[in-house]
Parts: structure tokens; sequence; C-alpha cells
């Protein structure tokens, strides 16, 4: 059944994916960005099925329009893909504190403020699905991405929390762990190099940026491939909750999940005796 879909970050990469084979696949779709022409330009101008409009999503207020014209055109939204993001490495001393916000204010503040502009909209439906996505990097903290890791967390709570808020009123929410994608996150303008230096990092910080330049276009993953996969689960009665994508991000789960139950059981002799003891009052 054909859907109004919602994307953020439609000009390139990932987004560009999603809007795509949404298209394809027969769906009425939304495709934003902050530069619309971009968004036209990659999605091959316009047609009856798109609305491409403008949406930088650390704006409140671009997010409120984006999601007007949404209803305007079509009357309705079905599904918001909040995937707009940026990556900003470093070794947590070298990432400036202004840095360190502005990740801030895109991976997490920038799809809370879409959220918070379309829910009005699902909730008069009665219905609607937000998928969000985060990262490996949401589960897993790594080396060089203390930033980027605690945006993605940050992402994450929230989304684990929001479903409890809106399941009442007929809202799914998923979350979205892609591991390594082809896609262009890595490229200068999506990723951001530490701004302050500190020599005893230097010798890591040299090599670790090296090594991200040169992994991209050597990701494992496809990312129409993933496109396609969340057009299926956006297209299911009861969508995942957590969408965990690419081999790498299943395998590091599961170690995550493996850590986190061998640490969990390693407090219970410390842990578990906490409570207050009443008979003592």
């Amino acid at each position: 059944m054909s859907k109004v879909i919602l994307v953020t970050g439609a000009g390139r990469g990932l987004g560009t994916d999603i809007a795509r084979e949404a298209l394809t696949a027969g769906h009425r779709v939304v495709a934003t960005g902050r530069r619309p022409e971009e968004v036209e330009k990659a999605l091959g101008g316009p047609r009856d099925n798109l609305l491409v409009t403008r949406l930088d999503v650390t704006s409140l207020e671009e997010a409120e329009a984006a999601a007007q014209a949404a209803v305007d055109r079509f009357g309705r939204i079905d599904v918001l893909i909040n995937n707009a993001g940026n990556l900003f490495t470093g070794y947590f001393e070298e990432i400036s504190p202004a840095q360190m916000r502005r990740q801030f204010e895109t991976n997490l503040f920038g799809p809370m403020n879409v959220t918070r502009a379309v829910l009005p909209v699902l909730r008069k439906q009665r219905a609607g699905h937000i998928v969000t996505i985060t990262s490996t990097a949401g589960l897993v903290g790594m080396e060089f991405t203390s930033a980027y890791a605690a945006s993605k967390f940050a992402e994450e709570g929230w989304m684990e929390s929001l479903r409890h808020d809106i399941e009442p009123y007929g809202i799914h929410t998923t979350i979205v762990e892609p591991g390594y994608f082809r896609t262009e996150l890595l490229v200068d303008g999506s990723t951001h190099w530490p701004e302050l230096s500190i020599d005893d990092y230097a010798p890591r910080t040299a090599p670790r940026i090296e090594g991200m330049r040169s992994m991209n276009g050597r990701q494992p993953g496809d990312p129409a491939k993933l496109a396609r996969a969340l057009l299926t689960i956006v297209g299911q009665d009861k969508p995942l909750p957590r969408f965990v994508a690419g081999a790498d991000a299943i395998e590091a789960a599961e170690a995550k999940a493996k850590e986190l139950f061998s640490q969990a059981e390693a407090s219970r002799a410390l842990g578990a005796g906490l409570a207050y003891d009443d008979s003592h009052v």
C-alpha cells in the first residue's frame, strides 16, 4: 500500500537511496535537505509523487514548515525516516566544546525537531511510524568517536523511551543500527576532524584520520539494499522496534549483549544486596 514517507538528508548518501527506492516502490515521498536543488538533482527532477522541500534539521521552524508542506501536498504523513546526520571525529580532549555541541545539534536535537513537528500529524491520524537511523556506534563506543557515539547513544535512549510515549496512539517506532555502509558519511562536509591538537594524542590522531579517509568507498554494506530493507520494515503490520543492519553490526550487537550479560553477572555479588533495610529504622 502506498505511504507518504518523509525522509531527512535526502540530498545524498543513504537518504537519496531511501527516497529513490520509495519512489520506485510507488510511495509518495517528501524528500528534504538543506539544499533542495541537490535533492532534486539526486532524484531526477519533479514528479507527481515527489515533494522536495528545504529542511535543516537543526531548525524547528523549518521542520514544522516541512511537515505542513507534506500535509498540504499529500494530506497526511505515514512514515518519518530520520536519516540526516554527520560525524565529528577525534579523541575527546581534541574535540572542542563547540564541535561537541554541533554534533548533538545535528544527530540528536535534529531528529527531535523533525519528530516534534511530525508527531501532531501522526497522533491526529492515530497511525504512523517513526524510523530513526542511529549506528552501531549507538551500541558500542569506539576509539576516536566519543562525540559521535555520545550523540548516537543519546538518540537510542530517546527513541527507546519515545516508543512507550506514543504506542497508545497507534504510532510505531524503529531504531536502525547500521554497520559500515558505502554512504557519504566519510566525505568532507559530513565528517569533521578535531579542531584541537594535543601532543600526547598526535601519534595516534594522524593514522586514525588516514584510516577513516581510506575506508571511504570501501565499506562493505550496500545502501540501496539497506533502503529496500527499510521499506520492508515500514510495510510490516508490526514493524521491528530495532533493526540491526549488516553482518558487521549484528556481530557487534551480539558481542555487546554478551559483554553486558557478563558485566551484570560480575556485579551481582556486590550490587544485588543494596536494597534499603527497613529493620534498621
